[in-house]
C-alpha cells in the first residue's frame, strides 16, 4: 500500500488552491473547475468543491468542518517559512517552536479553517524518522 494524496472538501476551489499554492509554492494542476491537485515529490493535496462529494456518498464530507486532521509539510527552514509567510492574513496558531520529538513546527490554519504544520526535523533523530 501506498498513501499518495489527501483531499480536502471546500466551498470554494479556487479561493482554497489559491492559497495553498502561495504557501507551498507549488502549482496546482486542474482537473476541472472543482478539482485541482498539488503534486509533490512524496504526496498530492487535492482540493475539491462540495458538488463533488456527492460521487462519493451525499453528505459523506462537509467543507470547513475539520478539527482533528493536521496536514503537514517538511520544510528545508521553518523559521524562514515563518518570515515568508508573516504577511498573510491568517493568525498563526502556533509561532516556530521545537517540539519534543525533535521537529520545529509552525502552525496556522488555511483560509476554510484547516490545520496545517510546517515543519523541519531539527535533530538526528527526527531527521533519522523522515528518511524513506
Amino acid at each position: 500500500m501506498n498513501f499518495v494524496s489527501i483531499r480536502i472538501i471546500t466551498h470554494d476551489v479556487a479561493r482554497l488552491v489559491g492559497f495553498y499554492e502561495e504557501v507551498t509554492t507549488v502549482p496546482a494542476r486542474w482537473a476541472t473547475p472543482d478539482f485541482a491537485e498539488l503534486v509533490t515529490p512524496s504526496c498530492t493535496l487535492a482540493i475539491a468543491s462540495e458538488r463533488t462529494v456527492a460521487l462519493f456518498g451525499a453528505g459523506s464530507a462537509e467543507p470547513a468542518a475539520n478539527r482533528s486532521v493536521i496536514t503537514e509539510f517538511r520544510v528545508a527552514d521553518v523559521d524562514a517559512e515563518y518570515e515568508r509567510l508573516a504577511h498573510l492574513d491568517r493568525a498563526f496558531v502556533q509561532q516556530p517552536t521545537t517540539m519534543p520529538w525533535g521537529n520545529r513546527s509552525l502552525l496556522f490554519r488555511d483560509p476554510d479553517g484547516n490545520l496545517i504544520n510546517f515543519f523541519t526535523p531539527v535533530t538526528a533523530e527526527a531527521v533519522r524518522r523522515q528518511e524513506r
